[in-house]
């Protein structure tokens, strides 16, 4: 399976201007023999989360949602893209898959939040990072700070995901995020991770592009730089076992002896 990952400049709540983004990449990374666009958190509406709570109309995002699943039907590619939701306990950033039909598949609420807009506009979220199966690969959903985890990634792992899927708005200054963490989430987990930043600025808030994809061996497979591209890779599972056969980090794992240290704690 051949992924893509777009890296681009949203505008804060300019839904048709992102949108028509959006659908560019899907377009490109169809023809580039992609089965899956990944697109960075919030995309559609902007990465503005005190703005996007004052100004953004609830009644807007049924649209929104319906546009994403044509765009995925009209360019035969599935979609993991991003937006606020409204749960039972407040509103929630989410991320949904949805297939090449445009039928909705998986969705996911953002557990960690990070910086004080995101904690006074959301809600965190309490599950497990979503698993699906898509076309013989098992799926992961995870948002931005949450693979910064490690009890996130190990968890999806153990749950058999051989993909995470991670859109995110990771700001300047943080990019060794990008080069040196998620690469060892990775290697640890023994899977692949695709992480879709923004660029650009957005109401103030310089971002840092740098989107990644990584193999379970570590290895980066494809690295954006600070302006809009799209990225490729090839996800393979038989490199997923390779590297399990070299080092079995999940068949080693103690997680009985481990949950019995942090009873002991002082």
């Amino acid at each position: 399976m051949r992924i893509a990952v777009l890296q681009a400049e949203a505008t804060v709540l300019n839904i048709e201007s992102n949108l028509a983004l959006l659908e560019d990449a899907a377009a490109r990374a169809s023809s580039g023999g992609a089965s899956i666009l990944l697109t960075p958190e919030l995309f559609t509406v902007g990465y503005a989360p005190k703005l996007l709570r004052a100004g953004l109309e609830e009644s807007v995002l049924p649209s929104v949602v319906e546009r994403l699943a044509q765009i995925a039907a009209k360019h035969k590619i599935a979609l993991l893209y991003s937006l606020p939701q409204r749960g039972d306990t407040g509103w929630h950033i989410t991320s949904t898959f949805i297939d090449d039909s445009g039928k909705m598949l998986a969705n996911y609420v953002k557990v960690h939040l990070f910086g004080t807009e995101e904690l006074q506009a959301f809600v965190p979220g309490s599950l497990a990072a979503t698993v699906l199966d898509y076309r013989g690969i098992r799926l992961g959903l995870a948002i931005c700070f949450d693979i910064e985890f490690p009890e996130v990634v190990r968890e999806a792992a153990v749950r058999g995901v051989q993909l995470l899927l991670v859109p995110t708005a990771l700001g300047v200054g943080y990019e060794r995020v990008c080069t040196t963490l998620v690469p060892a989430r990775a290697m640890e987990n023994q899977l692949y991770v695709a992480y879709a930043n923004h660029t650009g600025t957005q109401n103030g808030f310089a971002l840092a592009g740098s989107s990644v994809i990584a193999g379970p061996d570590g290895e980066l497979l494809a690295g954006g730089g600070t302006e809009p591209e799209l990225l490729f890779a090839d996800i393979k599972p038989r490199h997923i076992a390779e590297a399990q056969a070299r080092v079995p980090y999940l068949n080693a794992s103690r997680p009985d002896l481990y949950r019995q240290w942090a009873q002991e704690r002082p």
